[in-house]
């Protein structure tokens, strides 16, 4: 992502013409029967936007196009090689590797759930829907991702000229003049990463499967911590989701948070170092340094490391930062960045309460999920 305003939102401009337009319409056709969410319990339907309503022909294909290499420029990676469901649809990286093999700036992020995010990026308030935002991957210069940046052609040629792939986007977008386009390939790609919904984890057959037993006592205690006024880890990992930037269908009006965690504060006034200094880089406001998105903290087990930059390899070390009230606070004689926000204020926990909460967030990984053929490479498990 460009990190001078200007250029990044000259790109985002183009890109959102390019979703908007690419798609011509023909005659109608036969629609695509309604979709079955196969929601967990307690879980409320997501948005979906209105010119790219689910269908399981749309899904499956979507399934198909995100484990498919033929998307990267190179022929060496998918949308899959960067978000493996082993690890909830991270990679287990410090830092995201494109198929170029550049080292990106940031931790990749999950896309568990990902349906429910009202931003989409780490920093980005601009990119809001998945339609938008898959844009970036594939044609983005900074970093290099899949590689197509000014080769968009070649990307839909190499796609036409599959003729089983071609029925496929005609069965998933009927009425379409041209049914393998950019508009088509972005909203089938979203249209699976909206499908990618984990909620049965031991904490939700807790909650709401009435299984007492699915939480261990430590993982209780864990619980009530991480909902308790001392450590207020639910003003940002909230709801179902435990993350703020939530929204679904009866949300009256989608918020976009973003914060600053006190993990920098390079000159004593809040400065976040120069290569990744947050959504100040698109806003230029001051009061926008080192704010970045909450992630969801469904699966958090397995998506380390953390924080934005990946530099936090445990969920220990992720809470000693908080518990000292930000890292930078506690490199810095106890003096708190002025730019922090409020809920990161330090606090105690002894050796046995830090197992609780840890075994509580390990509650929230969802094996089933994992191992869902549902959301699997059809290439291996069809």
């Amino acid at each position: 992502m460009a990190r001078r305003q200007g250029k990044t939102w000259r790109f985002l401009a183009t890109a959102a013409l390019l979703t908007v337009g690419c798609s011509d319409s023909g005659p109608p056709g036969e629609e695509p029967a309604p979709y079955d969410w196969k929601l967990p319990a307690g879980f409320p339907v997501p948005r979906v936007p209105e010119d790219n309503p689910m269908s399981e022909a749309k899904v499956q294909l979507g399934r198909s196009l995100f484990y498919d290499k033929r998307l990267s420029f190179n022929g060496t990676q998918s949308c899959g090689t960067c978000h493996e469901q082993a690890r909830a649809f991270t990679d287990g990286r410090v830092h995201a590797v494109g198929s170029t093999g550049q080292t990106h700036r940031r931790n990749g992020q999950g896309l568990a759930n990902v349906a429910y995010s009202t931003s989409l990026t780490w920093a980005n308030p601009a990119l809001t829907t998945l339609e938008s935002q898959v844009l970036t991957p594939l044609f983005g210069k900074e970093p290099v991702e899949l590689g197509f940046a000014d080769k968009q052609e070649v990307l839909l040629e190499r796609l036409r000229a599959d003729p089983d792939l071609v029925g496929r986007f005609q069965e998933a977008f009927p009425g379409e003049a041209t049914p393998v386009s950019l508009a088509t390939l972005t909203r089938a790609l979203s249209a699976f990463q909206r499908s990618i919904i984990s909620g049965t984890s031991p904490y939700d057959r807790y909650l709401y499967g009435n299984d007492v037993a699915a939480l261990s006592p430590a993982a209780k205690r864990g619980l009530q911590l991480f909902l308790s006024e001392r450590m207020e880890c639910d003003h940002c990992h909230s709801g179902f989701n435990f993350q703020d930037a939530t929204a679904h269908e009866a949300t009256p009006e989608p918020i976009l948070p973003f914060h600053n965690t006190g993990l920098y504060n390079e000159d004593g006034q809040g400065a976040y170092p120069a290569g990744d200094t947050g959504v100040i880089e698109l806003t230029g406001r001051p009061a926008d340094m080192g704010r970045f998105r909450a992630p969801s903290l469904r699966n958090v087990a397995v998506t380390g490391p953390y924080m934005h930059d990946g530099s936090m390899e445990t969920l220990s070390e992720v809470l000693d930062h908080y518990a000292a009230g930000g890292r930078a606070r506690a490199a810095n004689g106890g003096q708190a960045s002025p730019l922090q926000s409020a809920f990161v204020r330090g606090f105690e926990l002894t050796p046995d309460e830090k197992a609780d909460v840890i075994a509580f967030l390990e509650s929230l990984t969802d094996t089933a999920f994992l191992n869902d053929p549902r959301f699997a490479d059809p290439a291996t498990v069809p």
